[in-house]
C-alpha cells in the first residue's frame, strides 16, 4: 500500500549506514515514521533538516509496517532557523514537542495549518515568541487541554481576568482570585489573543502554557518530562527581558 501527502521534517536519525529514519507531520497522515533509503547520501541528507517541507511518497507491504519515504524538498527553512539563536531554539522546540505529544498516524489538520504557518514565521524575531505561545495553546487545544479563558470560574465575570486556575485551566479574575492569588498561575492578555505583547507578557503566558503542558499532558502520555528543546527557547525569550 501507499500514499502520498507533504508534510513537516520533525526528526531524522541514521539508520544502518546509508539509510535514515524520519518523522514527518503529515496533514492527512498525522506523525509518520519511515525509512529514507540512502539519507545518508550528499544528495538527500541536506533535504532532511528539521522543519524542511517535503512532499513524501509512503510505501509499505501492510499498514502496519514501519514503511519506506521517498522525499521531495518543497521549502527548506535552514536559512531562517539559522538566522539566530532564538530562530533556532524556536524551531527545535516546536519540532520536538509535536514528536513528544502527537498520537502516531493520527491526522490534526488544523494545528498541521498552524504548525505550518508558524514555521513560515521563522526568523522574524519581533513576531515570532507571540505566534509560537499562541501555538502552543493551540496544541493544548487540540489534544483535549484546552484553556477556558472566557470569564471568571469563580464569579463569571468577563473583565478583570488576570489568573488561570492550575486545576481547571479556566481563568480567574482579582475579585474570584481573593486568598488563593499567590497559587494561581498568570494570565497575561497576550493569551486572550489582545494583539501585540511584550516580551515579559509572552515569558508569562508560556509559564502558564508550560504548566499545562508539564502537568496535564505529559502525565496523560505516562508521565514523560518535557522536550528541554522548549525549556532552552523560553531561557531565549527570558533573555530578551
Amino acid at each position: 500500500m501507499d500514499w502520498r501527502d507533504h508534510g513537516i521534517l520533525l526528526t531524522s536519525r541514521r539508520h544502518g549506514e546509508t539509510s535514515a529514519i524520519i518523522e514527518v507531520f503529515t496533514e492527512g497522515h498525522g506523525r509518520h515514521a519511515g525509512v529514507v533509503r540512502g539519507g545518508t547520501s550528499r544528495k538527500i541528507a541536506p533535504i532532511l533538516q528539521p522543519g524542511a517541507q517535503l512532499d513524501v511518497l509512503w510505501r509499505a507491504r501492510l499498514e502496519e509496517h514501519l514503511g519506506s519515504f521517498q522525499v521531495e524538498p518543497l521549502r527548506s527553512r535552514a536559512a531562517a532557523a539559522f538566522s539566530g539563536r532564538l530562530a533556532l531554539a524556536g524551531l527545535n522546540a516546536s519540532v520536538a514537542l509535536l514528536s513528544f505529544c502527537l498520537p502516531e498516524r493520527e491526522p490534526h489538520p488544523a494545528i498541521y495549518k498552524q504548525t505550518e504557518q508558524l514555521m513560515d514565521l521563522l526568523g522574524q524575531d519581533e513576531i515570532w515568541p507571540l505566534a509560537y505561545l499562541r501555538w502552543e495553546l493551540a496544541l493544548l487545544e487540540e489534544l483535549g487541554f484546552g484553556l477556558d479563558l472566557s470569564a471568571c470560574a469563580v464569579t463569571g465575570a468577563t473583565d478583570g481576568l488576570i489568573y488561570v486556575s492550575p486545576k481547571t485551566g479556566r481563568a480567574v479574575s482579582t475579585q474570584g482570585a481573593g486568598e488563593w492569588a499567590d497559587k494561581l498561575l498568570p494570565l497575561p492578555p497576550c493569551l486572550r489573543g489582545e494583539g501585540a505583547a511584550p516580551d515579559t507578557e509572552i515569558a508569562d503566558g508560556l509559564q502558564t502554557t508550560g504548566y499545562f503542558l508539564e502537568h496535564r499532558l505529559a502525565p496523560s502520555l505516562g508521565h514523560t518530562p518535557l522536550p528541554e528543546a522548549r525549556a532552552r527557547f523560553v531561557d531565549q525569550v527570558i533573555r530578551r527581558l
